[in-house]
């Protein structure tokens, strides 16, 4: 009996690891490229780990970004959702957020208003999120607001990992002096279409 529970034991661990580390075995992943979401008809692919590069996403002669990168899905969304195309077309995600542009100030580089978390500005749904460096991602992480209430914002991203989800949520507090903050430090800020 003994040798029975302890092979049960041994079996058990051995198929939560290996589910870990080849979630492939047991599940049937997704394909680099395969989709995965959208948001207002623009597509996330799926994009394995988060290093993946499958060439660079050219349309009418402006760049994209790099195949299936958080970049390319943002300014994919802004190009076809807003037909925006940024001045600097290039850039790993962090060099989105301008430090010196104050809030609700003008980032020039991408041709969109900028506003800090906190924030006077609450966020809005289709603003671009922009997150710091982090330990082992050196080059940040942007998203898009997929949906907006008084409690929380709701992101769509693209390449957030292999198991990681293309849609994610953070608590939103408006503070003391009124001012509409996300609850995650990395987040630096986000960026809006201006209004024309």
């Amino acid at each position: 009996m003994k040798t029975l529970i302890i092979l049960l034991l041994i079996s058990t661990l051995a198929f939560f690891s290996i589910d870990q580390f080849r979630p492939d075995i047991f599940h049937e992943m997704p394909k680099v490229g395969d989709v995965v979401d959208s948001l207002d008809n623009v597509y996330v692919y799926y994009n394995s780990d988060v290093g993946t590069v499958i060439g660079r996403n050219v349309k009418e002669g402006y760049n994209i970004g790099l195949k299936y990168q958080c970049v390319e899905f943002v300014k994919r969304y802004y190009f076809e959702h807003y037909n925006h195309r940024m001045p600097d077309s290039y850039g790993h995600a962090i060099s989105f957020y301008n430090p010196t542009v104050e809030d609700g100030g003008l980032n020039s580089q991408r041709n969109l208003q900028q506003f800090t978390n906190p924030s006077g500005s609450e966020p809005k749904k289709g603003d671009l999120i922009v997150m710091d460096a982090m330990l082992f991602n050196a080059y940040g992480h942007v998203a898009i607001i997929s949906s907006v209430n008084d409690k929380e914002i709701e992101i769509i991203q693209q390449n957030p990992g292999p198991k990681a989800a293309s849609r994610e949520t953070f608590k939103l507090e408006k503070t003391e002096e009124s001012n509409w903050f996300i609850e995650n430090n990395k987040i630096l800020g986000w960026l809006r279409i201006t209004e024309k």
